[in-house]
């Protein structure tokens, strides 16, 4: 399952960027280029599946496709991963609908529904990674509000539950008011990563 020599010392770097991470830290991303996101995303991907955890990625089918892609082009056995349930892609809107009611994420039913993912994931004792791309969802639809709940019961969830949690927004995204809808996002998160460089291997993180 290891990365094909080509790509081994991009995703080498990407490993120890994530390795930084702790399983207690909620990491995001406002990003500028599709590209960088990809590419930040396949790295927090990439490394797990190299660290052995299991990965759960709940994104766009747009997103999920590209991300395929980038697996196999760095020779990761995309259908065997699968197959033991090491990487586990799911459609963000999908998911959403198991759980929002009235446009208002159901803390129940979220709960629920994340238990059951994380519960198949973490057979044999897997550590788990997870990249949710709902609450993206959610903002570009103007649900401001139920976004930050959204962001809150992902940290109700994480605070009982050790893993690796990482999100992204599109930059574009935020129009109203900008500086203040920033704020609000990244104060639901522990840390937040450069989303204006193009290279995996050059992201940095600060305190959010």
């Amino acid at each position: 399952m290891n990365v094909n020599a080509e790509s081994e010392k991009q995703v080498s770097k990407s490993g120890i960027f994530w390795g930084e991470i702790a399983p207690a830290d909620h990491v995001v991303q406002i990003y500028e280029h599709e590209a960088i996101f990809l590419d930040t995303l396949t790295g927090f991907v990439g490394g797990g599946i190299n660290a052995g955890d299991a990965v759960i990625v709940i994104a766009t089918d747009a997103h999920l496709r590209a991300l395929r892609t980038r697996l196999r082009s760095y020779g990761l056995h995309v259908d065997s991963l699968l197959a033991e349930k090491l990487y586990i892609p799911l459609n963000a809107e999908e998911i959403l609908s198991k759980f929002m009611v009235n446009d208002w994420p159901d803390e129940t039913l979220f709960m629920q529904t994340v238990t059951t993912l994380f519960e198949k994931a973490g057979k044999k004792g897997r550590r788990i990674r997870a990249f949710g791309e709902m609450v993206a969802l959610l903002w570009a639809r103007g649900h401001n509000g139920a976004t930050v709940q959204l962001e809150h019961l992902w940290n109700r969830f994480h605070s009982k539950n050790e893993f690796s949690l990482f999100c992204a927004y599109p930059k574009a995204g935020f129009t109203a008011d900008p500086h203040t809808s920033l704020k609000d996002i990244c104060a639901c998160h522990s840390r937040q990563i450069d989303g204006s460089r193009g290279s995996v291997s050059e992201l940095v993180y600060r305190h959010a």
